[in-house]
């Protein structure tokens, strides 16, 4: 009974809003595929809670080429001269080398790119997981392809659900 009492008591529990992003958040890189296409998210942590998210199709000629080891990395915020932002992705290498793919929030289709702004502020105000789920699944896309988006955002979230919440499951059919 001990134990079921603490897992609620995690699940419960809430992370804090931090209003002011970091400049460096610890970041999970989740693939995924959808319609033969090969996708990739970039979900930004906060104290081990999703905080943002970046996805988009891993695509070689716009520079999003990762080796397939590298699972986990660094999203860094760049301040530019002129007061625009750009965030970077950086990994470490076998070696313990870093590497910087610079401009991350420019490599993705901009419709996708805006609805992950609209995800991840969601996120940072820390919407428990579980609604943001429901949220994005709820979206009303027209294109096929932004359709697709949203699934592999929805299995990049689920993955920091505690036990894969069964409930949320059940909701959705």
């Amino acid at each position: 009974m001990e134990g079921n009492n603490k897992k609620e008591s995690l699940q419960n529990e809430r992370p804090e809003v931090v209003e002011v992003r970091p400049q460096v958040l610890e970041c999970d890189v989740v693939r995924f595929q959808n319609n033969k296409e090969k996708w990739v998210a970039f979900v930004g942590l906060l104290d081990g809670y999703p905080y943002e998210i970046f996805t988009g199709l891993q695509d070689d000629e716009e520079g999003i080429v990762l080796p397939k080891t590298v699972t986990r990395g660094k999203i860094i915020k760049q301040v530019n001269p002129d007061g625009t932002k750009r965030y970077d992705f950086q990994f470490e290498n076998k070696r313990g080398y870093k590497t910087t793919v610079e401009g991350l929030s420019e490599k993705f289709n901009p419709e996708y790119w805006n609805y992950a702004k609209l995800i991840s502020g969601v996120l940072r105000y820390r919407m428990p997981l579980e609604h943001v789920i429901r949220l994005v699944a709820s979206l009303s896309l027209k294109d096929e392809s932004i359709n697709t988006w949203k699934v592999g955002v929805e299995r990049a979230l689920k993955k920091y659900l505690p036990d894969n919440n069964e409930d949320l499951e059940e909701s959705q059919e």
